[in-house]
């Protein structure tokens, strides 16, 4: 399974409700460092298949999600389960790194 694209109105449904752990990736077209990071997140989409579920925000289409969640630098990854956040972390990292966050 692939990423899923969140909006606002899917974000309760596809997150908050999942039935395994969800990593979100907050990121922007324009942001090189999102761009970067985006193949390790698919990475991580391939290698935890069934195990985590792997979503995408756009802030610039989702900017209510964005405040909510108070994402103010991007990349910020952000581990939800159960309907709460588990842990985040913003900037570059490796896949080991993502790995340690989940």
């Amino acid at each position: 399974m692939k990423e899923v694209i969140v909006t606002t109105n899917s974000f309760e449904e596809e997150v908050l409700k999942a039935e395994t752990p969800v990593l979100v990736d907050f990121w922007a077209t324009w942001c090189g460092p999102c761009q970067m990071l985006a193949p390790t997140v698919s990475a991580i989409a391939d290698k935890y298949d069934g195990k985590v579920k792997v979503c995408k925000v756009d802030i610039d289409e989702n900017i209510a999600l964005a405040e909510k969640y108070g994402i103010e630098v991007i990349p910020t990854l952000v581990v939800f389960e159960n309907g709460k956040e588990k842990a985040r972390k913003s900037g570059l990292m490796t896949q080991a790194e993502l790995e340690t966050l989940l």
